[in-house]
């Protein structure tokens, strides 16, 4: 995020003195740029200059040679007494010096100094008073760049070149007194990464004059920068087949300057500016690109001259080749990465660096460079941010280009380190030039000035549409809005002209390349006429037909979920190959065939899910690992199941042309491609379903519990479903399982106790419970038509029991709906109560007690007819399972 400094920022723009960050972000966020936090350098309280008057040495029994120092910091700081031994009538003062002991040596006397006082607070809350220290009273401390945040020099002192008199303020002297924006900038607006482009923004949004200063001076000015000349340093850019149509380098501006000082230091205002806006000084060559590139946006580098071979030739890479960039690190680097190269013979095998991203060790300023070649380079957006994240290298210069940078900027950064390095560093700039330029000018772009006002709703007038993009940079001009035919009347054409707004036609400045079509344009009118403006109107609804039948039954399964005490969770649809194992699912199982993701959000989980409960498992751990011991949770979402061959890769969807609608032909391939994602339903359940009270026992959730849901969430949907156990489907136990089927034998789904190698491997508690069936296949079978009510009979109810002996292979369900059968239109309700094993029955029987109860709706039931309905279930059960009645 950009950092920016006010006296910086000043130097571009009119911001009214005493101007603080706060009202800088207020001003900004009126154009879109956010404030993200105001920072301040932790220094408080008095940090004053001080001139040393004497240095003592004194040896301490641990071997240490500590200074005991008199400091003349200022007559309105000076301390009431006299530091211990210290002759007054030496230092001429009319004022006494502070006393202060300090372990730097790199400092003598005659020096200015930054003395930090009795109740200055450093970074890192470090408090500072007078204390007793190495035998004397330390009134202060002498400050190193590190104890004030400046930098990491920590053995060495401060000692401040051309400095104040003793006495006056540090921190402003420093910028340690100063506010320093941090700002959010959106990923179309990377012009903003440079003092340059804030500036311009502050004055769209305040009104401020404002000067450019990455603009390119006319012809004839003694500041433009000079052309390219036939023996500039030979550069050739040799990217032919660019990966995605684009070249990867358009412009390469190439500058020298030679007898450079490499012992001339940076001056304190660069490196205040430079640590303000987050980067560290290294060393004047350096920190003058850095701080160019801060101002206008312009990324640079800068080669030692002697290392470099030329021509310098823009490549991609070859894959395999690597490279060890400025960090370090040696890198692998990838078909796709563009590179800066050289070498003798001229075929660019020795690599310089990753192009806009970072350099190379080989050829990097070092402490006695004298020459330099300064490179300012216009780089493809795309290729510079796949580099850079290939690379895991988010660079100052890879921020910026992959943003987009101002191709018509580099010869004008270019000169400006120039200049700094002939003005700071005694250099001398070359007469020979090289810029190799193939960028293509933006063109124009069509705009009907009503469309922003349209957009808005405010009535925006042409002018104010026109005079507004003026005022970005772009040129703009008024064309007809229409071409009048021959068969019109003047009167008429007059009418039509006037009721619409001319067309004008916009040519962006080149900084803007994220301006591409009429609505790019839009936006920024509306932005910089102020969003205020823009009125906040409720759209009316429009007349609906409400949920649908299907949206309406599926809120009614959340409901009844709900209102059972289960609580709804939701899961990334994302599995581990392992999890498949994890749950046993046997090999050649379905459920393992899965879609694998591209690009996944993690490489331990790139497959889709195959069954929800691969997912909601793992929120029941998580809850249970925070203590969560009673836990019903249920989950209502898609699963994806591929289509084709076995090894769950989809077929590939087409890539309709930018700027076209897609085929009728493309669009049913990519329908084509999309997988099948059924709905589905799951839950889990462990620990009590009914929690111990005073009145009641604690009961814990078991396989009926997790089979009852299924049945609830059937009958409210009013689909009959039978059911079986099922001894083979995993994950559940192989005798606590039971499988759902609808009437034409389609399996619904299971339900039952999860097996307990699956719960050990999972980390849930034993006889953790499960269900979970296909949603959408249930809705899909749900009637349409609405629940036909009938009246309720006001006769009396019979009760009847029946007790029937049968194998007990026979199914508990096949039964009951025999039974239901049976009693025909007299049952209103058919309920199994118990089941019973014993010696009396004999191996192998089992006795099922079903209750009925009868009603008609015309008469009051006789003891007769109860026993027909009796006699009736008894022979069709005998009849099909050879059932006997209890006796």
């Amino acid at each position: 995020m950009p950092l920016i400094p006010l006296p910086w920022l000043r130097e571009h723009v009119d911001v009214p003195a005493g101007t603080t960050a706060e009202q800088l972000a207020a001003d900004l966020v009126r154009v879109g740029l956010e404030e993200e936090t105001i920072h301040t350098s932790g220094v408080t309280g008095p940090l004053v200059v001080g001139r040393v008057l004497a240095v003592v040495p004194e040896e301490q029994k641990n071997g240490k040679t500590i200074n005991w120092c008199l400091v003349d910091v200022g007559a309105e700081h000076a301390p009431d007494t006299a530091p211990e031994g210290a002759d007054e009538a030496a230092t001429g003062l009319a004022y006494h010096p502070r006393g202060i002991v300090c372990g730097a040596h790199n400092f003598g006397a005659g020096d200015s100094v930054v003395v930090a006082l009795s109740g200055a607070v450093l970074p890192g809350d470090f408090a500072i008073a007078s204390r007793k220290t190495y035998g004397h009273i330390s009134d202060g401390m002498i400050c190193s760049a590190k104890e004030l945040g400046l930098g990491e020099d920590h053995d060495g002192i401060i000692v401040l070149d051309d400095p104040p008199a003793p006495g006056a303020d540090a921190l402003t002297l420093l910028g340690l007194a100063e506010e320093v924006l941090e700002i959010n900038v959106t990923p179309d607006r990377g012009y903003c990464f440079s003092m340059r482009g804030v500036a311009r923004e502050y004055a769209h949004s305040t009104g401020a004059s404002f000067t450019d200063p990455g603009l390119v001076a006319p012809a004839g000015s003694a500041s433009r920068p000079p052309e390219a000349t036939v023996d500039g340093f030979a550069v050739e850019v040799s990217d032919e087949a660019p990966i995605h149509g684009t070249p990867g380098c358009d412009r390469f501006v190439a500058r020298i300057v030679r007898g450079i000082d490499p012992a001339a230091p940076t001056p304190d205002w660069m490196a205040t500016r430079l640590r303000q806006a987050g980067m560290r000084p290294i060393s004047l060559t350096v920190d003058v690109t850095n701080y160019v590139m801060l101002d206008l946006g312009q990324p640079l580098h800068a080669y030692d001259l002697a290392t470099l071979a030329a021509p310098i030739v823009v490549r991609r890479a070859q894959a395999g080749e690597k490279l060890t960039t400025l960090d370090d690190a040696t890198r692998t680097l990838d078909a796709g990465d563009l590179l800066i190269t050289d070498s003798p013979e001229g075929n660019g095998s020795r690599i310089l660096g990753l192009a806009g991203v970072m350099g190379g060790a080989d050829t990097e300023v070092s402490a006695s460079t004298t020459d330099v070649l300064i490179e300012a380079a216009h780089f493809d957006p795309i290729t510079v941010a796949r580099t850079a994240r290939r690379h895991k290298l988010p660079s100052e210069a890879a921020k910026r280009f992959e943003r987009g940078v101002d191709p018509a900027l580099p010869a004008v950064a270019a000169q400006r380190v120039v200049d700094l390095l002939i003005e700071l560093a005694g250099g001398t700039a070359d007469a020979a030039v090289t810029d190799l330029d193939r960028t293509t000018a933006p063109g124009p772009i069509a705009l009907d000035a009503s469309l922003p006002g349209r957009t808005a709703g405010v009535d925006y007038t042409s002018e104010a549409v026109a005079e507004t993009l003026r005022s970005l940079g772009a040129e703009v001009v008024t064309e007809d809005s229409e071409q009048i035919g021959e068969q019109t009347s003047e009167a008429e054409a007059s009418g039509r002209r006037a009721r619409r707004a001319p067309r004008l036609k916009v040519t962006p400045p080149s900084w803007r390349s994220d301006l591409r079509v009429p609505a790019d344009l839009t936006e920024e009118v509306i932005r910089l006429q102020g969003y205020d403006q823009v009125p906040s109107v409720l759209p009316s609804a429009p007349a609906g037909r409400g949920l649908t039948l299907r949206q309406r039954s599926r809120r009614r399964v959340a409901d009844l979920l709900a209102d059972v005490g289960l609580v709804q969770v939701l899961t990334y649809p994302f599995v581990a190959p392992g999890r498949r194992d994890e749950l046993g699912l046997p090999a050649g199982d379905p459920r393992r065939r899965s879609v694998r993701l591209a690009n996944p959000l993690s490489e331990a989980q790139p497959l889709l899910r195959t069954s929800v409960l691969e997912t909601l498992v793992d929120a029941a751990v998580r809850n249970i690992g925070r203590g969560l011991t009673d836990l019903a949770v249920y989950e209502i979402g898609s699963v994806t199941h591929p289509a084709g061959g076995g090894d769950g890769h989809l077929p590939r969807s087409p890539l309709p042309a930018l700027g076209e609608r897609p085929s009728d032909s493309d669009l049913d391939a990519v329908r084509g491609a999309v997988p099948d994602q059924p709905l589905h339903l799951a839950a889990v359940l462990t620990g009590n379903l009914v929690p111990a009270s005073v009145h009641t026992s604690a009961r814990a959730a078991d396989h009926a519990d997790a089979i009852d849901l299924v049945h609830r969430v059937a009958e409210m949907l009013r689909v009959p479903l039978t059911v079986t156990a099922d001894a083979e489907r995993a994950p559940w136990h192989p005798g606590r399982c039971a499988r759902f089927a609808l009437t034409d034998g389609t399996v619904a789904g299971w339900a039952g106790e999860l097996a307990p190698k699956v719960t050990q491997v999972l980390d849930l508690p034993a006889r953790t419970v499960a269900m979970e069936v296909d949603l959408g296949l249930l809705l899909d079978a749900a009637p349409t038509e609405p629940t036909q009510f009938r009246a309720i009979s006001t006769f009396p109810a019979a009760k009847e029991d029946i007790a029937l002996v049968v194998s007990d292979d026979v199914a508990a369900a096949d039964l009951l709906a025999t039974v239901r059968e049976g009693a025909g239109e007299l049952a209103e309700e058919v309920r199994l109560f118990d089941s019973y094993r014993g010696e009396s029955l004999g191996e192998g029987r089992v006795s099922l007690a079903f209750s009925l109860r009868l009603r008609a709706a015309d008469r009051t039931l006789t003891a007769e007819d109860s026993v027909k309905v009796r006699d009736a279930v008894v022979a069709l059960a005998g009849q099909r399972y050879g059932a006997e009645l209890r006796s």
